[in-house]
C-alpha cells in the first residue's frame, strides 16, 4: 500500500513509499481508512519541531470502515463505521492510566507519531480507543473527531456556564471547535482574530459564534466590557500559541475570570503576567491533547448538530498531493484540509 512518510527529523523528508498492509494482532482492529485531517503537529513535524519515531506514517485524525479483527476483538465487526483515538499504547500502570488519563501517560505511543497513522490506505488500531460513529456522522466530519475531542477536554477543564461571556483567541480549527463546543454549554462567544484570518472570521460567523472579531480593526476590550458591564469576560480560551495573544487574554478576563491555555507555543520559554494572575484571582489551566472520556460526547456533538464539522472542511487531497496541502495551509488559505488514501 501507499504511505506518507516522515523519513528523517528535520525539515521535510515526507515522502510517499511503499508499505506492507498491517495486519492486527491480539485485541486490535485494521481499518481502511476513509480520510484523515491534517493537524497542526503534522505541519510541525514536516517543519521539523516535532520529534516522532522515523520512519513514520503520518496522521492521527482518520475516521474510515473496520476491514479485519484481531483475536479478542468482540466489540467491533467487520463494516463498521469508526474512528479511533490516538492511543495505541499505554503502560496501564500509572496513576494517569489509572484515572483515565491516558493523555498523561509517560509511556504512551501514539498513532501517527510512534505508531504508522493515517496517510495511508490501511492501520491498525487497538480496539480500547477504537469508537463506532453515530448514525449522522459522516466519514469527512468523524476524521475531526480528535481535535473536536482535544476542544472538549479543554472546555471541560473550565466552569462555564448558562450566559458567561467566552473569549477564544485564534479562530483556526481548534479554536473554532472550542468556539462551538464553548456555545453548546449556553455561553456566549466571542472569537477573535486578524486581518489575515478573514477566511477563518467569515467562518465562525456562518457557524453561528456570537461575535467574529479583527482585533486590527476592533477593540476587542471595548467590546467584552460592553457585554460585561465593564467586568471583563467570564472564560478566555488562548488557541493560538502566541504570546502576546496569552497576554491579551489575561487583561480580558474580569476577577476570578478562567483561562485555559489550548495552543501550543513555538517557544516554550514564556513569559507570563503572574502579577495579573495574583491580583484578579485568575485561575490557569493547561489542557493538553484528549482522553477517552472526551470521544463519545464529542462524537454526540456532532450527531445532534451542536458542532459542525464539516463546515469546517476548504480542501480535499490525496496523499501524494501534500505539497499542495502544505501550500494551502501556510497561505492562511485553507481551514480544515482532508487528505485520502490512494492505491
Amino acid at each position: 500500500m501507499k504511505a506518507l512518510v516522515k523519513t528523517e527529523l528535520g525539515f521535510g523528508h515526507l515522502e510517499i513509499r511503499d508499505k506492507d498492509e498491517p495486519k492486527p494482532g491480539k485485541d486490535q482492529v485494521k481499518i481502511e481508512v476513509k480520510y484523515t485531517g491534517i493537524c497542526g503537529s503534522d505541519i510541525h513535524t514536516y517543519e521539523g519541531h516535532y520529534t516522532v519515531r522515523v520512519p513514520v506514517t503520518l496522521g492521527h485524525e482518520f475516521s474510515g470502515e473496520v476491514v479485519e479483527i484481531g483475536d479478542g476483538v468482540t466489540e467491533f465487526r467487520v463494516g463498521d463505521r469508526v474512528t479511533s483515538e490516538t492511543t495505541f499504547y499505554i503502560c496501564g500502570e500509572c496513576e494517569y492510566c489509572k484515572s483515565g488519563d491516558y493523555n498523561l501517560c509517560n509511556h504512551r505511543k501514539g498513532l501517527g507519531t510512534q505508531q504508522d497513522g493515517g496517510f495511508a490506505k490501511y492501520l491498525v488500531a487497538r480496539k480500547d480507543s477504537v469508537h463506532r460513529l453515530p448514525e449522522n456522522v459522516d466519514y469527512q466530519s468523524a476524521a475531526m473527531t480528535e481535535p473536536l475531542a482535544c476542544t472538549y477536554h479543554a472546555v471541560n477543564k473550565t466552569g462555564i456556564n448558562e450566559g458567561d461571556i467566552v473569549v477564544v483567541i485564534g479562530p483556526g480549527p481548534i479554536g473554532l471547535f472550542t468556539a462551538q463546543v464553548a456555545k453548546s454549554r449556553g455561553a456566549k462567544v466571542i472569537i477573535t482574530g486578524l486581518t489575515n484570518d478573514k477566511v477563518r472570521l467569515n467562518k465562525a460567523e456562518e457557524l453561528g459564534v456570537n461575535y467574529a472579531v479583527n482585533t486590527q480593526e476592533q477593540d476587542i476590550k471595548e467590546l467584552v466590557n460592553s457585554l460585561t458591564d465593564g467586568y471583563g469576560a467570564d472564560v478566555v480560551f488562548e488557541c493560538s500559541g502566541a504570546v502576546l495573544a496569552a497576554k491579551q487574554g489575561l487583561d480580558l478576563l474580569r476577577k476570578k475570570g478562567q483561562f485555559a491555555q489550548v495552543g501550543l507555543f513555538a517557544q516554550p520559554d514564556v513569559q507570563f503576567d503572574l502579577e495579573k494572575i495574583i491580583q484578579k484571582e485568575i485561575r490557569v489551566v493547561g489542557s493538553r491533547s484528549q482522553k477517552p472520556a472526551d470521544w463519545e460526547p464529542s462524537l454526540e456533538l456532532m450527531n445532534n448538530g451542536s458542532v459542525n464539522a464539516k463546515a469546517m472542511v476548504t480542501h480535499q487531497f490525496t496523499i501524494s498531493q501534500w505539497d499542495e496541502a502544505y501550500k494551502v495551509i501556510k497561505s492562511g488559505e485553507a481551514i480544515k484540509v482532508l487528505l485520502s488514501p490512494v492505491e
